[in-house]
């Protein structure tokens, strides 16, 4: 999914007078140190358009100055190495390579209602690994159900008495959010119809630090979908609540300084400090709350592993949607930008240290200044070192990881390494070829350890990076691939939907699509003709349609298509739990998919033969033993299937 930079693409914008294209070029060649004899003893700077930056410019300024990298404020005709995005993928149209901060899609995944959707999902398929989400309902076309739901449970346990929040779903910064005890008292007005909202069960036994109620924001850097790369940034930030917290009651429910921890609240109270000092104020580094655990016999690396296991459960459960996302905006195989994109996590943590997931924010305030307010409407910004020491770390980082010029090195340096492995060992091409992804690591190392002292002096002339301290980044995935990757089964959905779309760049599957999907996937029966299967279709897709999700396009959105899988895996295989039967299902269309493709390049391949026969005018006689399609793959996941339904 990752696409490499397009030599030669369109500009992607134009400012001030005309320059010849010529000219221009190598006017930026010789601004990015690649022209003249001074050029080749330094590295090409990396151009960064810096142009829709918004709230996070003088963050990332100050990052391109420690990198020493090429800055376009006003951006450029030239294509640029990364376009850095303040609040989404199409903050910018027309951009044709390089590399984009914000993935298409995230902005609308991250909103209360689809993210509560996407775990939903699941927590349906595996409940126990999901339970760090609060349940969920939706407004206004769940409002009868969670009255109904919670009078139930009330009925059966009188010694329930929970306090629910009401969060607007295009909300931000607190805005709209309140508590009720009743579920009654939910304030349907006829604006909730264009303004629908999440209720979640409220977390009233939180942790507390000096009797106030806080919260934990952790930047997590998404590098790419394909292969899916996760990073977590290794500090962040604990903002506070600015009264001392009491447990919900019908009297202090309206106290929005003691229960809600959003900053852009909690800095209009009268009891807000601002302090530089990570360790006080309302506003503090993730680590100062660390050490006052950790002195407390806290085990903190269990808190950061638990931790760790909700972020990378959280992506597996955005990812799906993002890559039908992603098809759309960028299709295979045709030129465009790569993403990656920095994610603000809220995270809560309960009494007994389980973390919770308050909401996932696509485009977290990266402001290195706060706010002081000297008189009743005039306001001074003034610069916050703990914002600052927190989030120029994690932009600056975030642009070592991605930086093409770096990659591209390495790729050459392995490379070359590779090469005059072969020739030392005296091994052939081909073989040593096929173990070259699981060498390339040790090579590497090899290399960097034999010529590590003279490496870091010349990288100091070379390269400015030599000199910034280590990566404040945590790879977590693929890191801990063995142990999450079970999880992925609505990937392997997604992967299914993305292939019977047809069209490349839509997003909803057409009728006949379904019917081809499970034509191929051999899914219909005597029990289960393809008229059930036009009235499953239409159901389903007539109820998703009615949400008021995007009307821009008809068809079967992803979550709809995942309904009807969900139900085709029920009715196929009883008895075992619903993640073994979904499972068991994307085999058997796996294993079905497979042997059609065999079949076709095996037919491919026949005619192509007997063209090159005809062409050639020679006698045709098909050898007997061999074999015109290979089925070994295909009849081996069939046996599996087989043995696993039995």
């Amino acid at each position: 999914m990752e696409s490499a930079l397009a030599k030669g693409a369109p500009a992607s914008r134009g400012h001030g007078r005309h320059v010849p294209k010529k000219a221009e070029a190598a006017k930026a060649k010789k601004e990015e140190g690649g022209g003249g004899s001074s050029g080749r003893s330094q590295r090409r700077q990396v151009t960064v358009d810096s142009s829709k930056a918004k709230t996070s410019l003088e963050a990332l300024k100050i990052s391109l100055k420690l990198l020493k990298w090429k800055e376009f404020p006003l951006g450029r005709r030239l294509p640029c190495d990364i376009y850095w995005h303040g609040v989404s993928f199409h903050d910018t149209d027309h951009v044709f390579s390089g590399q984009v901060n914000k993935f298409p899609g995230m902005t609308d995944m991250v909103r209360k209602i689809t993210l509560s959707r996407a775990m939903r999902a699941m927590q349906e398929l595996f409940p126990e690994e999901y339970n760090f989400y609060p349940r969920s309902w939706i407004l206004p076309e769940e409002l009868q159900f969670f009255i109904a739901q919670v009078n139930k449970v009330k009925g059966n346990d009188p010694s329930w008495k929970p306090t629910f929040i009401v969060k607007p779903d295009g909300g931000c910064q607190g805005d709209g959010i309140y508590l009720i005890k009743d579920p009654t008292n939910i304030r349907v007005m006829g604006s909730m119809q264009n303004r629908p909202a999440v209720v979640q069960e409220y977390i009233s036994k939180p942790l507390l630090v000096d009797k106030l109620k806080f919260d934990i924001r952790l930047y997590v850097v998404l590098k790419s979908l394909e292969p899916l790369e996760i990073y977590i940034a290794k500090e962040g930030l604990s903002r506070f609540c600015t009264e001392p917290y009491q447990e919900p009651t019908p009297k202090n429910l309206h106290h929005i300084f003691m229960h809600l921890t959003n900053y852009s609240l909690n800095i209009h109270s009268g009891n807000f400090v601002h302090s530089d000092n990570a360790n006080t104020g309302s506003k503090r580094t993730f680590s100062s709350i660390l050490h006052r655990l950790s002195a407390k016999g806290v085990d903190v690396k269990k808190l950061w592993s638990d931790i760790i296991s909700l972020v990378i459960k959280t992506v597996i459960a955005l990812t799906p949607d993002l890559k039908v996302y992603y098809q759309a905006d960028i299709p295979p195989g045709k030129p465009g930008p790569s993403c990656f994109q920095i994610l603000g996590f809220d995270i809560l943590l309960m009494k007994n240290l389980k973390p919770v997931l308050l909401e996932v924010n696509g485009n977290p305030s990266m402001k290195i200044d706060h706010e002081q307010e000297l008189s009743p409407g005039v306001v001074e910004y003034i610069p916050s070192l703990v914002d600052e020491e927190v989030k120029v770390a994690i932009i600056r980082d975030t642009l070592r990881l991605m930086d093409p010029i770096k990659r591209k090195q390495i790729q050459k340096q392995n490379f070359s390494l590779f090469h005059r492995r072969v020739h030392l060992h005296g091994q052939c091409f081909p073989s040593a070829r096929s173990n070259l992804a699981d060498n390339s690591l040790e090579i590497k190392e090899q290399h960097q350890d034999a010529n590590s002292s003279a490496k870091h002096e010349k990288d100091a002339v070379i390269n400015p990076e030599s000199s910034l301290p280590s990566l404040c980044l945590k790879q977590v995935f693929p890191k801990y691939y063995k142990q999450f990757n079970y999880l992925r089964l609505k990937e392997r959905i997604a992967a299914l939907f993305i292939r019977f779309l047809g069209i490349k760049g839509t997003m909803k599957l057409g009728p006949t699509s379904f019917r081809t999907f499970i034509r191929n996937c051999k899914l219909s029966n005597s029990t289960f003709s393809m008229a059930s299967v036009d009235i499953l279709y239409i159901d389903i897709t007539r109820r998703w349609n009615n949400m008021g999700l995007d009307q821009r396009e008809p068809g079967m959105c992803l979550q709809a298509f995942t309904e009807a899988f969900i139900y085709l895996a029920q009715r196929r295989f009883k008895s075992i739990p619903l993640h073994e039967q979904v499972e068991a299902l994307i085999d058997l269309c796996e294993c079905q998919l497979e042997t059609l493709d065999e079949k076709r390049k095996g037919l491919t391949e026949c005619r192509t033969t007997l063209s090159n026969w005809q062409t050639d005018e020679l006698q045709v006689v098909p050898p007997a033993h061999v074999p015109l399609l290979n089925r070994t793959s295909a009849t081996s996941k069939l046996v599996d299937y087989r043995m696993h339904r039995s």
